[in-house]
């Protein structure tokens, strides 16, 4: 039935406007309704296989039954493994893709597919290759599952021929830094892949053509995999419950253990062990968590060093900690631009925390700084032609500038940090810019690209504002831009966050870092960035022979600071061989179009992640079973899973005003309404003529 509508609405294009246009109102309106016959969102919560019976007549809902996530922490390493279990309550077979996202510095590297008490091991392959493997297995009736990266902070897997009534179980494990920052520790799991905004002209306008993604945005010359990451997302009552354990081994006893977002209980189960459970035994995937701890003697905080012996080669992981900050000389006058996020997923609790952290940071300018104020949307504005003096009058100005503004409209990134980058080729002066938003973009690389470009002598700070903001952007734009990265998750966190944050851009604790293994080793990040107070930075290692001895020196104001570290005692830690990849994997991403083309970055990239098992851009785990269980002769149906809208989104600000869904059936409506009122409209002004 859909093809011969296609296809007579492909003669009907050929044959007139008024024709076609009716033609397509027509589909438009029967796919809508078709759509929301078969599939109302409402209905279904977060976390669901959306299934169909082989015959069309009947939809049924296969649901998440749990996800349970269990992290070992030891010192400032995390292993983590996400279980999620599916089950199918239909009678068909089912293929169920689903979108989710981990941190942007996970270096995964295992998945299994569990079926009843048996489980497969996931293979790392060439991306394609594993591809094409899932795609035939698929086809045999073989159950198999196929694990990809999208972003660096977003992942798909799908899982083929799930049988009816039975259960299937997918674990991927990872691992990652802990961050520290002031005396504390702290880790962060993201439950959401928020909605992105997607800019560009679509890929295929104007033909029919149906994207590899399940998700609700076309592809596009800016972002040619729209379809990938944005899965459908459902209305902000639904839920899908998580239950999280955390295995904790400092190895000194703490002062203070607590989750910001959700309640937890935590149990000290030996001298220097702890247990971490949530206070209600589960929670709703719509908002990252995030853990903190703190030792009882902070100030004795030092540096950290892990270290592993993996296939020959030497493995270190370091953590730099700043000298301490004394008495330094009065800051020079700065130039400070404040870029603000005034999009529609900006509404709410995140408009109010963005608020709050500019009026901060205006009220610690001093009379000899300079300053400006940025807002964007889809439209970026700024509120002076020039910066300014930080004088009280203007500043009484960009106060009330502030307070009248008012999240909607989509993200269009780009054109602030043209503006906010702007004026940052004149040297011997202090730049630096904070950007506040949550980052929910997908053209991240053409952003990438522009601040590498224009940065010039400005440093750019992000702070993240939300319940679910894009880390992956937040991070990496930090690094490029040589400055740090802030998550407020919520407003009571402003104040403490922003001035400690403030108080960071005032004096550098050390810059000019260097660090001289004592022996030939590659390091990342190369070129180590400048130190705040408080706030170390993680160095990953490797050489063909025992670390003995390190000096690590910098620029501590105006005078040269080196000390010798003690490296022959490290802590061992299995699998910091990928943390080391997984750097180096980051910094090659980094160099496409800017040093190096892409097929070498890919050739690169490849030999790294296949030599240390590790899914990338370019590479994939897929796991299959031998036994063929779907007789051949027995449909296979495929949907994709939906994912919450983060907690303190608005539905209506992100999608506009259409029902509290985001599937196509609302597309196809909105289309068709659109395409019988140009019919309307059309079909009056022929008469007047």
């Amino acid at each position: 039935m859909i093809k011969l509508m296609l296809r007579t609405l492909l003669l009907a294009l050929a044959s007139g406007t008024g024709t076609a246009l009716l033609l397509i109102g027509l589909v438009g309106l029967w796919s809508g309704a078709a759509s929301s016959a078969v599939l109302n969102t409402d209905d279904v919560t977060q976390g669901s296989l959306f299934m169909q019976t082989a015959d069309g007549a009947e939809i049924t809902e296969a649901p998440l039954l749990d996800t349970r996530v269990n992290m070992d922490i030891t010192g400032i390493v995390a292993r983590v493994k996400v279980e999620q279990s599916f089950s199918n309550s239909g009678n068909a077979w089912q293929e169920g893709i689903y979108v989710f996202p981990l941190p942007d510095d996970a270096a995964v590297d295992h998945m299994r597919l569990w079926i009843g008490e048996r489980f497969v091991e996931g293979d790392i392959q060439e991306r394609e290759q594993a591809k094409r493997q899932y795609q035939q297995a698929r086809a045999e009736g073989k159950q198999a599952s196929l694990l990809k990266q999208e972003r660096p902070n977003i992942f798909s897997t799908a899982v083929a021929n799930i049988p009816p009534g039975e259960q299937v179980r997918v674990e991927i494990e990872y691992q990652q830094n802990v961050r520290y920052d002031s005396g504390r520790y702290s880790l962060r799991f993201p439950m959401v892949v928020g909605p992105r905004y997607i800019p560009g002209q679509p890929l295929h306008d104007g033909e029919i053509v149906f994207s590899e993604g399940s998700g609700w945005a076309q592809d596009t010359d800016q972002v040619p995999d729209a379809s990938q990451i944005t899965p459908p997302v459902t209305a902000e009552k639904d839920r899908s419950p998580v239950e999280l354990h955390v295995r904790l081994h400092p190895g000194l006893p703490l002062s203070f253990v607590d989750s910001p977002y959700h309640p937890v209980l935590v149990t000290e189960v030996s001298q220097g062990e702890y247990e971490v459970e949530l206070e209600n035994g589960q929670i709703s995937a719509n908002r990252d968590f995030v853990l903190n701890w703190e030792f009882s003697a902070t100030d004795n905080a030092g540096a950290a060093w892990f270290t592993e012996n993996h296939e020959g080669q030497y493995y270190g992981l370091l953590m730099l900690v700043p000298p301490p900050v004394q008495a330094l000389p009065e800051p020079e006058p700065r130039e400070i631009i404040l870029v603000v996020d005034t999009s529609g997923s900006m509404h709410g609790a995140s408009m109010n925390q963005a608020k709050a952290a500019v009026r901060l940071a205006i009220s610690r300018l001093r009379p000899q700084d300079s300053f400006n104020l940025i807002q964007f949307n889809h439209v970026a504005s700024r509120l002076y032609a020039d910066p300014v003096p930080a004088s009280a009058e203007n500043r009484q100005k960009a106060l009330r500038w502030i307070d009248s503004l008012q999240a909607d409209g989509g993200t269009e990134m780009l054109p602030a940090m043209k503006l906010a980058l702007a004026g940052g080729e004149e040297e011997n002066r202090l730049r630096q810019i904070i950007f506040i938003t949550d980052g929910d973009v997908g053209n991240e690389e053409a952003l990438f690209t522009l601040i590498h470009k224009k940065l010039g002598n400005s440093r750019l700070f992000t702070v993240g504002i939300g319940s679910a903001p894009n880390s992956f952007f937040m991070t990496r734009a930090a690094e490029q831009g040589r400055g740090s990265f802030t998550y407020i998750g919520k407003v009571s966190e402003v104040r403490d966050k922003m001035r400690r944050l403030i108080m960071q851009l005032e004096s550098p604790a050390l810059t000019n870092v260097a660090i001289d293994w004592g022996q030939a080793a590659e390091q990342w990040p190369a070129v180590v960035p400048d130190l705040y107070a408080g706030e170390p930075v993680v160095v990953a290692v490797r050489s063909s022979k025992p670390f003995e001895g390190v000096v690590v020196s910098g620029d501590k104001g105006a005078q040269h600071w080196q000390q010798k570290m003690n490296t022959r005692q490290g802590l061992d830690y299995p699998g910091l061989h990928v943390l080391w990849a997984r750097r180096k994997i980051r910094h090659l991403m980094g160099l496409s179009g800017r040093g190096l083309d892409a097929e070498t970055v890919r050739k690169q990239v490849l030999e790294v992640a296949l030599d240390h098992h590790l899914v990338s851009r370019y590479t994939s785990l897929v796991a299959i079973d031998k036994t063929p269980v779907r007789p051949v002769d027995a449909e296979l149906q495929s949907r994709a899973v939906p994912v919450a809208l983060p907690k303190g989104w608005s539905m209506k600000k992100v999608f506009g005003q259409l029902p509290q869904t985001a599937t196509p059936a609302q597309l196809y409506l909105l289309t068709g309404l659109m395409a019988l009122f140009m019919v309307i409209v059309l079909s009056w002004r022929g008469r007047e003529t």
